[in-house]
């Protein structure tokens, strides 16, 4: 048996995707910056798109600009946000994805912004109160927090952090990639400036990808070239990327509901069955909180074995289990996680995360408990 569980890497695609796709491969291939017949048809798919994922977003089409990913998106509001707005100081957390994170420690070697990290306890939770102080310190900041961590799953309260952003003048940007497609976004509400999206995530195509910037927060580009974006991202638009995330948004949106109660289920079943199969296991972060975590994730913080240290993700990789050390946009590996080391996490135990999707299935989930209580057989 093959089981995929490192959904937080990347998903399958949903073939209603790969079927919107299909024509913009084979019969329409104009480039839409082009005035003939054939650039208009592929020009109204992209604005189309661009409706429809302003629609689900609750946002306004001029607020959303196609990338080629998360790690696109990002870079683009937090160097173009702090250039265009004058910004000397960055805040964001330990925590981060690499593409924050690296970026606004590049930026900081350059000289562009003073960076601060906001304090995160042993749980991965953040000091919301430390956060204030760093704001009181240094009004009109740039303050960018995930809205959900992609290794251990906590979920941090966005709205509490973009109010306050909002009281000291902050301009906030927050990586939504692991929430894009699985939660609800209402950008009207919502207390952010900017706000990014990677396709792959939820079942749509790699390389796709958007950025949300605020009109009232407008920046300059990031990528020049053409007048391609409403002059926000040159270079001729990855149409079939576009048609597909937008595709794979609107289906995500159409059963939200019933996918996440689907996806629970295996999480808690997953959980119930470790606690009972594997003595002395825990679990990093706020993970195995269903109600504070990513129904999504699980990281898994496994008792030391001679049998597994450092063996384990091969050892379930022998077994046709897919999982992941961390964040499999790094190493894949569970040495040399940020997040794990931001955690206190204890060297020798072997963490993995599990993460799940609407295609997983209970007899998966029970496949992979039997692997792992026979990998920890000698120690129950």
């Amino acid at each position: 048996m093959r089981v995929y569980f490192d959904n937080a890497a990347t998903t399958a695609m949903d073939e209603r995707v790969i079927e919107a796709m299909i024509p913009y491969m084979r019969e329409h291939y104009g480039n839409p910056s082009s005035v003939h017949s054939h650039g208009r048809e592929v020009r109204t798919a992209i604005e189309r798109s661009r409706k429809k994922v302003a629609e689900l977003l609750n946002a306004s089409p001029a607020e959303i600009f196609f990338t080629s990913g998360g790690t696109e998106a990002d870079n683009t509001a937090l160097i173009c946000g702090i250039q265009t707005h004058g910004i000397q100081h960055a805040i964001t957390t330990p925590m981060e994805h690499h593409a924050v994170l690296h970026t606004l420690e590049e930026s900081a070697k350059k000289g562009m912004v003073k960076l601060s990290l906001v304090e995160v306890n042993n749980q991965g939770e953040i000091n919301l109160d430390h956060l204030e102080d760093l704001l009181k310190s240094n009004p009109r900041s740039l303050v960018s927090v995930m809205h959900a961590n992609n290794e251990i799953g906590n979920i941090n309260d966005i709205h509490a952090i973009g109010t306050l952003a909002q009281e000291y003048d902050a301009f906030f940007h927050s990586d939504t990639v692991q929430t894009m497609g699985h939660y609800a976004h209402d950008l009207k509400t919502l207390p952010v400036d900017a706000i990014v999206a990677g396709g792959h995530k939820f079942h749509g195509p790699k390389g796709s990808g958007f950025l949300f910037v605020r009109k009232e927060k407008k920046i300059t580009p990031f990528i020049y070239g053409g007048a391609q974006e409403r002059n926000m991202r040159g270079g001729t638009e990855n149409v079939i990327g576009i048609v597909g995330v937008a595709k794979a948004l609107e289906l995500a949106y159409e059963d939200m509901s019933s996918h996440r109660k689907h996806v629970e289920t295996l999480k808690q079943r997953f959980i119930d069955q470790l606690n009972e199969n594997i003595p002395g296991v825990a679990y990093n972060g706020l993970s195995a909180d269903m109600d504070r975590s990513l129904y999504t994730v699980l990281n898994v913080s496994f008792p030391p074995s001679e049998e597994n240290s450092g063996m384990l993700l091969f050892n379930l990789d022998l077994n046709g289990i897919s999982a992941s050390g961390g964040s499999a946009c790094s190493s894949g590996a569970t040495v040399g996680s940020h997040v794990l080391r931001a955690l206190g996490a204890k060297a020798e135990r072997d963490s993995v995360r599990f993460s799940f999707s609407r295609f997983n299935t209970t007899e998966e989930v029970d496949y992979t408990i039997t692997k792992l209580k026979e990998l920890y057989s000698v120690i129950a």
